[in-house]
């Protein structure tokens, strides 16, 4: 197990790393998820021994290991840029992590030739990594963490690089395969929808701070406040401050809608109401949609989708519609939300209800 107990990191007196306890079990995968400078790779760093935290402890299996340099520690990590050995052709870049640790020959050679077959890379092991294109250097170097049998495998956005046929491959293929091994396996992305895809536990971050951690799924479904909700959601989460009174949701003075049921314990008051853009759309697909309407900004056609930025009340929203959607600008299109998908949060930014 890797813990962190109290861990911050200062940097000429700015946090950069806030104050953190983490406790990550053997052979489990574990996203970091949040936007550029949120803090995910200053985390690994510390965890790593790259870096030594401000204050706070490290221990790994029990051991206390804030102090061990990372050449002691049993730790693997790629990152979205590559780092192979020019000189060395890719079999040696892959071996050479196991002729360091004095492997033998034959482990050596059935190991390199085993990981090339998973990445793709048998037919250019006699090749040096000039000689390759940017995806077959980030597998050649995901081929050696992956020969190196660590016990703690840090990946900074390490498929940003490659195709997308093998990047979901290897979604799907590297959590078992380093699962298998029984190491820990520390995964950070800025994509909600790779964290998704990658299951396991996610932890979010924003501004050097782990606002939740927990099962994938549920920090997904069930986010502890606003700020952990906008960091698993791209495109960007819809929300809109209202007062709750009663049966209903007032803005505006005027405009209402109605608390659906499982909103119905919320109490009387402030409080933002929020939803993922995908639970918009042009047709009512249930019952339990509220008729809206809104002043189109923009559209973008992705080709099986479309994003519709509009103006709801002068807040700024967007809507994910399967289809192709090419609306004018400074159209008024009526819209319907499924309510069952809306969560409520406090005016400290706390979830209060989660949807339903």
């Amino acid at each position: 197990m890797l813990e962190m107990r109290n861990v911050a990191k200062m940097v000429g007196g700015e946090y950069h790393i806030h104050p953190t306890n983490l406790a990550l079990d053997r052979g489990s995968l574990n996203v970091l998820l949040g936007p550029t400078l949120s803090g995910k790779t200053s985390l690994m760093r510390l965890m790593a021994g790259l870096d030594r935290p401000t204050s706070g402890s490290v221990y790994f299996d029990g051991a206390d290991v804030t102090g061990v340099a990372v050449q002691k520690r049993n730790v693997a990590m790629v990152y979205q840029q590559f780092i192979n050995y020019p000189a060395l052709t890719v079999y040696e870049n892959i071996a050479s992590p196991m002729r360091i640790a004095g492997k033998d020959a034959t482990t050596i050679d059935r190991e390199v030739r085993k990981a090339a077959e998973l990445l793709r890379l048998t037919p250019y092991l006699d090749r040096t990594p000039l000689n390759l294109s940017g995806g077959q250097q980030q597998r050649t170097a995901l081929a050696r963490a992956l020969v190196k049998n660590a016990s703690l495998v840090l990946m900074d956005e390490p498929l940003a690089n490659l195709d997308y046929k093998l990047r979901e491959e290897l979604r799907e293929e590297l959590p078992k395969i380093f699962a298998q091994s029984g190491a820990i396996f520390v995964y950070a992305t800025t994509e909600p929808s790779e964290a998704l895809l990658l299951g396991g536990n996610t932890a979010t971050l924003s501004e050097g701070r782990i606002t939740q951690f927990g099962p994938t799924i549920e920090v997904y479904r069930r986010p502890a406040d606003l700020v952990t909700a906008k960091t698993f959601a791209d495109p960007p989460l819809n929300f809109i401050d209202v007062v709750k009174s009663g049966g209903s949701f007032q803005y505006l003075g005027t405009d209402s809608l109605a608390v659906p049921s499982h909103l119905s314990s919320v109490p009387d008051g402030p409080v933002t109401i929020a939803f993922h853009p995908h639970h918009l759309g042009l047709t009512a697909q249930t019952g339990n949609a509220a008729r809206l309407k809104a002043q189109t900004q923009i559209s973008e056609i992705t080709g099986s989708e479309s994003f519709v930025h509009m103006h709801y009340n002068g807040v700024r929203w967007v809507m994910l519609a399967p289809g192709i959607h090419d609306i004018d600008p400074d159209t008024e299109i009526e819209l319907f939300l499924d309510t069952r998908h809306l969560m409520a949060f406090g005016t400290d930014g706390r979830a209060i209800a989660a949807a339903a």
